[in-house]
């Protein structure tokens, strides 16, 4: 087939040099052997094309196709998700390990430091506490309604008070309280913050007359407001029948504070770096302020609003933390100091469990906050 297809080649080019006029052939034409077999080749891969037969597939291959590419999609998204799960287990079993290594060998004041088994045994205890307080208060309360029954009895014109159960607060207990004072904190500090630095966004005289004082107020420590706030919260927060404590007080005005500042500089930030072009339209089609900042404002700054948000949450829990420990008010900081002064062969123990779940609730609100900025925060990808 080869020499057959050379000699057509050769034929054609003879041929194209041929004159037209009768005249005398011309000398042969030299043509270069890699041209003659690049021609070769394109004859040869025509004719197993022609000879190439196409069969139709039928219904049974196509859905075992489909099924085989749909198979090696949930595989390749399982080796993933076991890739992303499996690597953080590593890393907290090496953690555990050498933890357990060097708990033994570190003596302090207390004793020894307590390892991963002598902490979660400390979970179960205080997790018995709680129960067993439980169950006093459940206990406080059933007497007292017999006292009141009985009395009634004997004088159907007496007023019962139920008296609340003044009983210690639990681990569990503590971990609500904290939880409950950041988050509080927090949203007062959203009301605040939001909307001031949407104003500071839009207006550049307001801009001018109020950073001074956010930056002069922005560096001072939370905790150096809170003797000030303690204060100002006994003076002015006299009421006889109080709906809220005073501690409770100051720990939330105390996390507001520390919540502000992140949130006002981001939002500002924000709102005045919206695309000019947006501002453009919004002037063209006469918007009200209010829609402006509904329809144009708001979503271009939303990434900006969340980071600010974020910010605020971790440096709100620590700070928390810190303000329990030193002003001596319920939550998770009161409890660690409380076991610190204590001073018992488990205090230890209870000190570095109550360390860890402080971690997690931080980890878990740093999440939360990352998951909101996700779902309302546009892409520009």
């Amino acid at each position: 087939m080869k020499s057959a297809s050379l000699s057509k080649v050769e034929t054609d080019v003879t041929a194209r040099g041929a004159p037209s006029d009768g005249g005398m052939i011309p000398e042969t034409i030299k043509v270069a052997p890699s041209t003659i077999e690049h021609q070769l080749q394109s004859v040869e891969i025509n004719e197993k094309a022609e000879k190439r037969t196409y069969v139709q597939s039928t219904p049974e291959e196509d859905d075992a196709a489909r099924f085989s590419v749909r198979y090696t999609e949930s595989m390749s998204k399982l080796k993933h998700a076991l890739g992303q799960l499996i690597v953080p287990l590593i890393g907290l079993f090496l953690f555990l390990v050498l933890w357990s290594a060097v708990a033994s060998k570190v003596e302090t004041s207390l004793g020894a430091l307590p390892g991963p088994a002598t902490v979660w045994n400390q979970y179960i205890n205080l997790y018995h506490e709680h129960v067993e307080e439980r169950e006093k208060e459940a206990q406080f309360f059933e007497r007292q309604h017999k006292r009141i029954e009985a009395r009634l009895e004997d004088d159907p014109t007496y007023i019962p008070k139920i008296r609340a159960y003044t009983g210690k607060e639990t681990f569990l207990d503590q971990i609500w309280t904290s939880i409950f004072t950041v988050l509080s904190g927090f949203m007062l500090a959203v009301v605040i913050a939001i909307p001031l630095g949407i104003v500071i966004g839009l207006n550049d005289t307001v801009n001018r007359a109020v950073n001074p004082i956010i930056q002069l107020l922005k560096p001072v420590s939370p905790l150096a407001w809170l003797p000030l706030v303690t204060l100002l919260v006994s003076a002015l927060y006299t009421t006889q029948d109080p709906m809220f404590s005073k501690s409770y007080l100051n720990s939330l005005i105390t996390v507001t504070l520390c919540c502000i500042w992140p949130m006002v500089i981001n939002t500002s930030v924000g709102v005045s770096s919206v695309d000019q072009d947006l501002v453009n339209v919004s002037r063209v089609i006469n918007l009200k302020p209010l829609t402006h900042v509904r329809k144009i404002v708001l979503p271009a700054a939303i990434p900006y609003i969340f980071t600010g948000m974020r910010l605020s949450i971790g440096i709100a829990w620590m700070v928390l933390i810190a303000a329990e420990m030193l002003a001596q008010n319920p939550g998770l900081g009161k409890f660690v100091w409380d076991e610190f002064q204590n001073g018992s062969s488990h205090s230890l123990g209870r000190i570095m469990a109550a360390v860890i779940v402080i971690g997690a609730i931080g980890f878990l609100l740093d999440k939360i906050m990352l998951t909101l900025q996700t779902a309302f925060s546009w892409q520009k990808q």
